[in-house]
């Protein structure tokens, strides 16, 4: 029997899918919707691969409300949502602005007003540690904890302080809405999970981060150098006052990340707190000269990059102090930069396509081999 079943927009994208196949792993249902913008269907086949379970998937835009409506009225048992369809560059949102809002919150509302049709009452949010932009602006707050004033730099920030603030608006809404009717409204519930710089693969080897376009991280970047598909990679800054001149960030493995969210949507489900922000990171910052050190380590080689100036946007350190996640979600990152840069380049080697290609035969092999044990 099911524990429950989450809907999860965004599914097939790199951390959707991380957290589908945690969720498929400890006795979930699974509804994926996803527009295969900046993914691959084949992301539900790999979860499959490794946990033997099959998330049911829809190719369905977040903005479209009757797509939505559709796919609630399939699954009338799904019970809670994860939210991760979005587009996620720094840069670009400040360059089309309006399409960000219009997919980050305009989809999100969307999403909730088909929700609410569905009486579907729990949203965890993949927020951003963006919406607290420079947190060197206010005395004593690296790392970053979640009373941090918000103040986003970026366009896709500023969207994510949008989302949060329409989800705490709905579901205070509903709860007092409910309340009026003599409804039990402790149902209505909202986790806004606030993280820094997801990296990392499965172990396997089998699944990972396969952006379609020119990926936006750091670490998928570093491994298109170590392949040789990109001759380098270029650091933006490196006058920011750390260490080594180069921009701090916390790097939080994905299956950490993963685990998570679903520990945010136990939460929800057993405590029923309203709406709540959580940071989810190591809280330890990495400088980009210590990550490209750390992946060059792995390969066994120096990886180029070349120095530019800072992009718009972008802080000195963004940093998580993740106490609060560690108290109530009694969530912690396990796994560490050497695991992240090592998961990392065992996907990238043997998967320079990506999902564009089947998986190397003895990864399979492998993997079919460690579940027999």
């Amino acid at each position: 029997m099911a524990v429950g079943t989450v809907l999860v927009t965004g599914g097939t994208g790199y951390i959707g899918s991380f957290t589908a196949l945690a969720l498929l792993e400890n006795g979930y249902e699974v509804v994926i919707v996803d527009n295969l913008y900046n993914s691959s269907e084949v992301a539900v086949d790999r979860i499959e691969a490794i946990c033997g379970k099959r998330a049911a998937f829809y190719k369905v835009d977040v903005t479209d409300e009757a797509g939505l409506d559709e796919v609630f009225a399939k699954h009338p048992e799904i019970d809670s949502v994860i939210h991760f369809a979005a587009l996620k560059a720094v840069g670009e949102s400040g360059e089309i602005p309006l399409e960000y809002y219009r997919v980050n919150v305009g989809g999100s509302i969307s999403l909730l007003r088909a929700m609410t049709r569905a009486n579907v009452p729990n949203i965890v949010f993949s927020s951003s540690a963006t919406v607290y932009g420079d947190a060197t602006r206010v005395p004593n707050m690296i790392p970053i904890p979640e009373h941090c004033p918000i103040g986003p730099t970026n366009t896709y920030g500023r969207t994510k302080v949008m989302i949060e603030t329409v989800i705490t608006d709905h579901i205070d809404a509903q709860r007092n809405n409910s309340k009026k009717k003599g409804e039990p409204f402790e149902k209505w519930n909202g986790a806004l999970l606030r993280y820094f710089n997801p990296c990392g693969s499965h172990p396997s080897g089998i699944m990972g981060e396969d952006p379609q376009g020119v990926p936006y991280n750091l670490l998928p970047l570093l491994g298109k150098v170590a392949t040789g598909e990109r001759e380098k990679l270029l650091v933006f800054g490196d006058d920011y006052a750390s260490k080594d001149g180069t921009a701090i960030r916390d790097y939080i493995h994905v299956l950490d990340l993963a685990r998570g969210h679903l520990a945010a949507l136990n939460y929800l489900r057993e405590n029923k707190p309203g709406v709540k922000a959580w940071n989810l990171g190591s809280g330890r910052g990495s400088t980009v000269f210590e990550m490209i050190k750390a992946f060059s380590k792995v390969v066994g080689r120096d990886l180029p990059y070349e120095v530019v100036e800072r992009r718009q946007g972008d802080v000195l350190n963004l940093t998580a102090n993740p106490a609060l996640a560690n108290a109530e979600l009694k969530w912690k990152t396990e796994l560490t930069l050497e695991d992240a840069c090592a998961d990392l380049w065992r996907w990238v080697e043997n998967n320079p396509k990506g999902y564009r290609q089947d998986p190397p035969a003895e990864l399979l092999e492998t993997l079919k081999a460690g579940k027999a044990q």
